[in-house]
């Protein structure tokens, strides 16, 4: 693999987060430097987009998952899992 080459070229829906992450700053590394012919920037803009929206939907997820506080009728603090049929 050389360095105009995108990290992987598996998936995007196979990613994990941290991967899809490395490849998108990679794929920004490349563009910024202006090194690559333009069919192949086209190219990695759109694996990029991809890869923005698939950690976007990650994230959501993992948000949900988050616990949240909940107080109590008697002043108590508890805390429960976020409900992602409410989101």
């Amino acid at each position: 693999m050389t360095a105009d080459e995108p990290a992987t070229s598996a998936p995007v829906a196979e990613l994990s987060f941290e991967q899809a992450l490395g490849e998108l700053e990679a794929i920004v590394d490349r563009l910024d430097r202006g090194e690559i012919p333009l069919e192949q920037s086209i190219a990695a803009y759109e694996r990029g987009t991809a890869l923005r929206r698939h950690c976007e939907r990650q994230l959501a997820e993992a948000r949900l998952r988050v616990e949240r506080l909940v107080e109590g009728e008697g002043g108590e603090v508890s805390s429960a899992a976020l409900d992602p049929e409410a989101s």
